[in-house]
Parts: C-alpha cells; sequence; structure tokens
C-alpha cells in the first residue's frame, strides 16, 4: 500500500514537472499586446526570430545616448529572460538587435519602428528618446522566464508615437517624505509607461523639502513638523516629528537620473498660498507677523504669503534663482492653488497694493483675486528673464492671468476646457479621472486609509482630454498627467499600490489614439503588464486583474 502511494505521488510529480516545464516553454515566446498599445502592429506571419544568449545589441559608435539605450535593453532582457547578450558597435543582420537613428522616419522625435523577421530586429528613430519608447515595448513584450535558452518573437512590423508630448506623473513628498531611492523607483515606474514628466511637488504647508543655500532656515526648521495629525484631521496626533529634505546634490542626481530615461523634472514651489512652512521660518513674510508652525493637520491655511510686501518677492526671486540652477527643465510650476485672500483683505500692505495697481473688483473676480494674478504674473516674468515658463494649476484663472501661463486643470476638465478656449496651453489633471489618492476600491474598509472619492481603474481610463473642445482649441490641450498627494501615504509599498495600475491606465491616455484604445483589450493586456510588476517588486492593487490570476505571490495584496 505505502509502495503503491509512493508511486503515485512519484508519477504526480512528474506529471506537475512536465506541466510546469510546457508551461514555461509556451511562455518562451513573445506577445505584442502591452501597455500602452502601440499605433500600429503588423504580425508579418513569416519565420520568427530566436533570441538567444548569442545575441549582439549593436548601437551606433560614438552615441552616448544609443549606448546608455543599448545598456537599458540588454539590462531588460537579462532581468526579464535571464540572458545576458553582448554589446556592439557593429551592426549585423543575423542573429543582432540593431538600434538606429533615421531622421526620415516620419513618427516625430518620440515615435518609432520596430521590424522583427527571423534574421534579427531593427529597431529605427528619428531620435533617441524614440529608441527608449521601442525598447520599452520590446521589453514588455518579452515573456517573463528563468534561465532561458531562446525566446521567440514572432515576425512584427509596429510604427508607434505617442499622441500628446506632455505626459506626466506627480508626486507629492512635502505631505511625507521619500528618499532619493524611492524617488528614483517612482521615475522608473515612468519609464516603463512612456510617460516623460516627473512633476515633483517639493514645498506645502506640512514640509519645504529642498535645500536653498541662501536659506538654509527653510530646511533647518521648515523641513520638520513637530507632530501629524492621525486620520482625516482628527483632535488626535502622532507626536512624533516627521521630516527630511533633498540636499541640492541629490536633487542634481534625481533630475540626471531621470534625464537618462528621457524624463524631465518639472518642480513644483507652490505660491502664494501653502506657505506654512516659508512662513514659520520667516514670519515677516506674512499678513499678521505670526506666529505660524510648519502645519501639523492636513487642508488649506489662510495664512499666505503678503503679496503687498515687497521682501516677499524678493524670497521668491531667490529661491527660484537657485531652484532654476538645478532644475534645467523649461517649466517651473509655481502652483497657485488655494490660496485663501481673507488675510489680504484685512492686510494694508496688500490693500496699499491693490490701490498702487488700481485694482478693482468687477462682476467675477474680487480686487484679492487680480492681486493674486499681478503676484503670479511678475514671478511669471521673472522666470522668463531665466528662459523658464510657468505652469499654475487652474486657479490661476481666477483673475486676469498672463496669456502665456500653462493651466494645469485639476478641479475637474472645466477650467482645462476655459483655459484652451482663451487661448492657454493646458495639461488636463482633473481629480474626477487622475488623482490616485482617491480610493481604488467602494469597499474602503478594505483598502489602506486615503483622502476619499473612488477612482477605479475604468474610470481612469475614461479620461477624454480633448472633450468640448473645436479642433483649433484641442491644439491647446498638450497633454495628461496624474496626481498622487501623499497625506495618507507615508510608506513606499504604500505609494506604488496607489499608483499601480492606475498609471497604466492614464498611460493609454496619454500615448493612445482614441481609436486604439478598448477598455477590455487593455483589461486583457493589464495581467502581462502587472508581471513586470511582480519581477520588480513592486505593490500594486488586484481589483481590475481578472479572479484567476492568482499564480504570483499573494504579499502583492494589501
Amino acid at each position: 500500500m505505502e509502495l503503491t502511494l509512493m508511486k503515485n505521488a512519484i508519477k504526480v510529480m512528474f506529471l506537475g514537472f512536465l506541466l510546469c516545464s510546457v508551461m514555461e516553454l509556451q511562455a518562451q515566446t513573445a506577445n505584442y499586446d502591452v501597455i500602452p498599445q502601440p499605433q500600429q502592429v503588423q504580425l508579418k506571419g513569416g519565420p520568427a526570430f530566436e533570441l538567444t544568449a548569442s545575441t549582439v545589441i549593436a548601437y551606433p559608435d560614438g552615441n552616448e545616448l544609443m549606448r546608455r539605450n543599448a545598456e537599458f535593453l540588454r539590462e531588460y532582457i537579462q532581468k526579464n529572460t535571464g540572458l545576458k547578450l553582448g554589446l556592439t558597435t557593429n551592426p549585423m543582420r543575423m542573429n543582432c538587435i540593431n538600434l538606429s537613428l533615421n531622421t526620415s522616419l516620419k513618427t516625430g522625435e518620440e515615435g518609432y519602428m520596430l521590424v522583427v523577421d527571423d534574421r534579427g530586429i531593427s529597431l529605427m528613430a528619428a531620435a533617441e528618446n524614440g529608441i527608449f519608447y521601442g525598447i520599452q515595448t520590446l521589453r514588455k513584450s518579452l515573456p517573463i522566464v528563468r534561465d532561458a535558452a531562446q525566446v521567440v518573437l514572432p515576425a512584427v512590423q509596429i510604427t508607434d508615437a505617442p499622441r500628446f508630448g506632455y505626459r506626466g506623473i506627480h508626486l507629492d513628498v512635502s505631505r511625507h517624505f521619500f528618499d532619493v531611492d524611492v524617488v528614483k523607483q517612482a521615475i522608473d515606474m515612468l519609464a516603463l509607461h512612456n510617460q516623460n514628466t516627473f512633476h515633483w511637488h517639493l514645498t506645502d504647508d506640512q514640509g519645504w523639502r529642498v535645500e536653498i543655500k541662501r536659506y538654509p532656515e527653510l530646511t533647518r526648521y521648515g523641513s520638520i513638523r513637530q507632530r501629524t495629525v492621525i486620520g482625516h484631521n482628527t483632535p488626535i496626533y502622532d507626536n512624533t516629528p516627521s521630516g527630511g529634505y533633498y540636499t541640492q546634490a541629490e536633487m542634481r542626481e534625481v533630475v540626471e537620473y531621470a534625464k537618462e530615461r528621457y524624463i524631465t523634472v518639472i518642480p513644483e514651489i507652490d505660491m502664494p498660498g501653502h506657505m506654512m512652512a516659508v512662513l514659520a521660518c520667516f514670519p515677516e513674510l506674512g499678513c499678521t507677523g505670526g506666529p505660524y508652525h510648519v502645519a501639523e493637520e492636513w487642508g488649506i491655511a489662510d495664512d499666505i504669503l503678503c503679496a503687498g510686501n515687497e521682501e516677499t518677492f524678493t524670497f521668491v526671486e531667490n529661491v527660484l534663482s537657485e531652484l532654476t540652477e538645478i532644475f534645467p527643465s523649461t517649466y517651473i510650476h509655481i502652483g497657485g492653488d488655494e490660496a485663501p485672500r481673507v488675510r489680504w483683505q484685512n492686510c494694508p500692505k496688500c490693500q496699499a497694493r491693490i490701490r498702487q495697481l488700481g485694482l478693482t473688483k468687477d462682476d467675477e473676480h474680487s480686487a484679492e483675486d487680480k492681486l493674486q494674478s499681478y503676484f503670479m504674473t511678475r514671478v511669471e516674468k521673472f522666470l522668463n528673464s531665466k528662459g523658464r515658463q510657468i505652469i499654475g494649476w487652474d486657479e490661476i484663472l481666477d483673475g486676469d492671468p498672463s496669456p502665456t501661463a500653462t493651466v494645469m486643470s485639476w478641479r475637474g476638465t472645466a477650467g482645462g476646457i476655459k483655459a484652451a478656449k482663451a487661448g492657454h496651453d493646458v495639461i488636463m489633471s482633473p481629480t474626477t479621472y487622475a488623482y490616485l489618492d482617491y480610493y481604488q476600491s467602494d469597499k474602503t474598509n478594505r483598502e489602506p486609509l486615503a483622502i476619499g472619492g473612488y477612482l477605479p481603474v475604468e474610470k481612469v481610463y475614461e479620461l477624454d482630454p480633448m472633450d468640448q473642445l473645436s479642433g483649433d482649441e484641442q491644439k491647446h490641450i498638450i497633454g495628461v498627467q496624474a496626481n498622487l498627494w501623499t497625506e495618507y501615504i507615508a510608506h513606499p509599498e504604500h505609494l506604488q499600490y496607489m499608483y499601480m495600475p492606475r498609471v497604466a491606465a492614464i498611460a493609454e491616455v496619454q500615448w493612445c489614439q482614441p481609436a486604439n484604445r478598448n477598455y477590455d483589450k487593455f483589461l486583457a493586456k493589464l495581467p502581462k503588464l502587472v508581471d513586470v510588476y511582480q519581477l520588480l517588486g513592486w505593490k500594486y492593487a488586484r481589483h481590475a486583474l481578472p479572479a484567476d490570476y492568482d499564480h504570483h505571490d499573494r504579499s502583492s495584496l494589501w
């Protein structure tokens, strides 16, 4: 009896081994159904290419960006398959992945053409960043297998280019600080999803995170709050100091890390509101003189920078002067949101400024609204003198905004529509579709704490950034961005969970033409992308995954 049981057990083990082996062999074929969906995928039906350890990656001699691209591709292939490929500057037609620049391609700077046949792989683009996005498609097409002997890539021609030139993801590090390694991980996430802009929200009422050498008080005191409210502004606090900031060297390191991945870092210094951390250090820059402290609760503070005080503008210009030395981005985000006017209404200096400028209320805006427009326009002119442009939240429309200001529409899409009709460039980032700090499930008792709301993957996918705009107005929608505010997000794993997989949905909104978007197809592709999350050790939410997606590490459940 025991012998029979033992034989049966051995048979079961052997059959299991065979099944796993068959599954492994099946998994060793590339699949071009990736996120974001390429614009054109034409399967050729001819002989496939067999990727093996003897395959090499060729790049143009003397081009450092292409060399780095080739290194990225080699890293990705090794991570996915275990195959470690060689690099060469001598293109070969057989058994080679050739990376090359071709300025005659009509795919734009970020587009590419990927051709696979039985002899090899050719990846062409007009510019190096186009090659990088083609590499991402190839990376996501590959199976994830351990120690593969070979990987089969079906013959194909993929022609691809993004819909929007601005494809952003935002991270707030002022409410809770995340170190450089976590920020780099967020940038890796952007690279995987074909995004090209990292909006870094660096300062707010609850903490100043930027080393400004002229004002060491900002990091000595303004970066630390003495305690943090527990939950949704309950009467209970943790009574634990919370702080952190980035040195200028660290910020330059992040900028360079992002640049290697063709991602631009746009810093945000929010003004004139959300400045309690500054006022705690320099109370003379407020309308009342304080005392002030770094905010310990969440929400909007009545105390903002004094717009009637010339020292305020001296401070702002000194800060931005150092900031522009660190961040080479064309855009600098200067906020402009949630700045109550109550202090300005009763401030002698602000009222004197209003009289000096001849500002008066009208049917739509108060004199104080127009004072904020003066504040933002004055800062914009300073940044323009340094060759930079501003982005502001859609509140900058409340008054008389500069026609050259780019508007980031967050209070729904109405602000963006209004701005586009007025001729402003617009980045759509509405709470209703793009705020990733909202709950991913309506069963909130099963979810980690969030600010509120309900934003499932399907809703993110439904964003139509061109809605209600004519053809001429649509040209002003330059991009789409998703935002993550961190009042209730204190740990990297929680951060990852809130991003993924909703960031994949926003990626298709940003990259794909409307005719190329299909939610059911997106859902069918999602498990393959989640396999990559698993490979990288990233936590993710499972709500949009099929019920049978259970063959991976269950630790990815929250």
